[in-house]
């Protein structure tokens, strides 16, 4: 049950996945959560929910307009479409560089000016595909990359500033989220295999472990958590 008391986070990608498993999470712990998504309908029971499609620049610029203060900022939200370079469609590489890093990086921004004074956390739900391509990765592994390139750059700058904001990353590698249903559309019967051969990561597993950079104590800064099933082999 959340707390009048309870720290104040926002989370994006909040309906589903590991999104809807750290809203579960946080509620249980008395945090109060501000859950940005398309569906509101599907949030967890004791969420705020806002409405918003992150696609769409002026939606994330609303999402941010009307907010109070905050003390952590999880970017949940992702789009995983399997596009090669070689012949992916163009709309998939545009569809997911405006969620995974455009939507990402303003709602980073926007975030600074709802941090009391003596600071926050934002933590950035990047992949595996951030730190190795995988032989399917195509466009999703670049998006992937740049969440971890615009999470240092940020973690730079505010500490140019000598800002109390710290930044992390999350990095798993697969979970078992209906965006992985996204990634393998057309290619069922290789994700069936898939979910044959190995215990994939669940939500909740990532879940905690982001929860687990929200309640570091503030002299403990971690910077990246790279995770993975124990059954996959990269």
């Amino acid at each position: 049950m959340s707390s009048p008391d309870g720290p104040i986070v926002l989370v994006t990608g909040a309906s589903s996945g590991i999104g809807r498993a750290l809203c579960e999470l946080l509620l249980d712990r008395g945090a109060n959560v501000l859950g940005v998504t398309r569906r509101p309908n599907s949030l967890p029971q004791g969420v705020a929910p806002i409405q918003a499609d992150l696609t769409k620049r002026e939606e994330v610029l609303e999402v941010f307009s009307h907010l109070g203060r905050i003390n952590a900022l999880v970017n949940c939200a992702g789009i995983a479409y399997l596009a090669r370079i070689t012949d992916g469609n163009p709309a998939d590489w545009e569809e997911m560089w405006r969620v995974n890093v455009m939507a990402l990086a303003l709602c980073c921004q926007l975030s600074l000016r709802h941090f009391p004074k003596q600071g926050g956390r934002i933590v950035n739900v990047s992949s595996m595909s951030g730190h190795r391509v995988p032989p399917t990765g195509g466009f999703y592994a670049p998006t992937k990359f740049a969440v971890r390139a615009v999470t240092d750059a940020l973690r730079n700058e505010l500490k140019a500033i000598s800002s109390p904001v710290q930044v992390a990353c999350v990095s798993p590698g697969f979970v078992d989220t209906p965006l992985l249903d996204q990634y393998f559309r057309g290619r069922e019967d290789s994700l069936r295999k898939t979910r044959e051969s190995m215990t994939m990561l669940k939500p909740e597993d990532v879940a905690y472990s982001i929860l687990s950079i929200l309640e570091a104590p503030t002299h403990v800064e971690i910077g990246d958590i790279l995770m993975r099933s124990s059954d996959q082999q990269a």
